[in-house]
């Protein structure tokens, strides 16, 4: 029995909200066009086109790991951020679109043409840094990881997207080894889970996200810790930083960061108006 595009993406629909998955249209689009080698235009514009036996198997087995909670970016190896894509694997987190404030704001700040060092200190899956390159032609980068299997992804992402020869990798603790005054912006999404709370995160999370990227410490607060001063030490004088944070973290990191010596400390919230991100600038010089 045949198939075609809007039938096989409806069932898919309902299949997955049957087993009450969190946005179960998009997933299962997303799921059909992967399976079906299929653009979102393409079922708007030709519902009617066929589903091959293959490509349905191909999908079976993709809603199959869905409804076992395994997350879309995960299945396809792919997630869409910013206005790139990026290869997702075990060893980095899936890139989430909150984190899209810190790449708004740095382009806030440089506007296109204007040449300027980003440090992104644990980079994951380079997300956040490449989709910074990619909109400013004339900027360069450096990215930071602990783990050298997320440094991989990120390597290829940046060669995926033609960006590998305006951005250097490098395995390390956070700043350790970077001399001092040496860019213009930083960024950081660190782990900023309570240890305890990782277990109790929806599976998507706790099962398929690394844990090192995850695990905050005790109170989630660990890398701030070591953030604070060693942010502003790598910054040039003037240069802003963007540190992603958990929904109740703002008071902690914002004070962290003002002890630290950083000057227009505040809080962005994100697209949900939750607080997303600690922002301010490293004192100018002569103010």
């Amino acid at each position: 029995m045949t198939s075609n595009l809007v039938k096989t993406w409806t069932a898919a629909r309902d299949r997955l909200k049957a087993a009450k998955v969190d946005s179960p249209v998009i997933d299962a689009r997303l799921l059909v066009e992967a399976a079906c080698a299929v653009s979102r235009l393409d079922i708007i514009t030709d519902p009617y086109r066929e589903v091959t036996q293959s490509q349905q198997a191909v999908l079976d087995g993709y809603l199959e790991r869905r409804e076992r909670r395994e997350p879309v970016s995960r299945i396809l190896g792919r997630k869409a951020f910013w206005k790139i894509m990026v290869g997702v694997t075990p060893h980095v987190l899936s890139p989430r679109p909150e984190s899209e404030v810190i790449v708004d704001m740095v382009l806030r700040a440089f506007p296109e043409g204007m040449a300027f060092d980003v440090l992104d200190l644990g980079i994951g899956s380079g997300a956040i840094l490449l989709a910074i390159l990619a909109e400013r032609p004339a900027a360069r980068g450096v990215g930071v990881d602990v783990s050298e299997d997320a440094l991989a992804t990120a390597r290829e992402n940046a060669a995926n997207l033609d960006l590998d020869g305006r951005i250097a990798l490098l395995r390390g603790d956070w700043t350790a080894g970077l001399s001092d005054g040496s860019f213009d912006v930083v960024v950081s999404n660190p782990p900023y889970i309570e240890s305890h709370v990782i277990d109790t995160l929806d599976p998507e999370v706790r099962e398929h996200d690394p844990r090192l990227a995850l695990d905050g410490g005790p109170d989630g607060l660990s890398a701030y810790r070591t953030l604070a001063g060693e942010v502003l030490r790598v910054l040039k004088p003037g240069g802003p930083f963007f540190l992603e944070i958990g929904a109740s973290q703002k008071e902690s990191v914002e004070a962290m960061m003002k002890e630290a010596g950083a000057e227009g400390v505040e809080t962005l919230r994100d697209l949900s108006d939750r607080d997303r991100v600690v922002t301010g600038y490293k004192k100018p010089l002569g103010s």
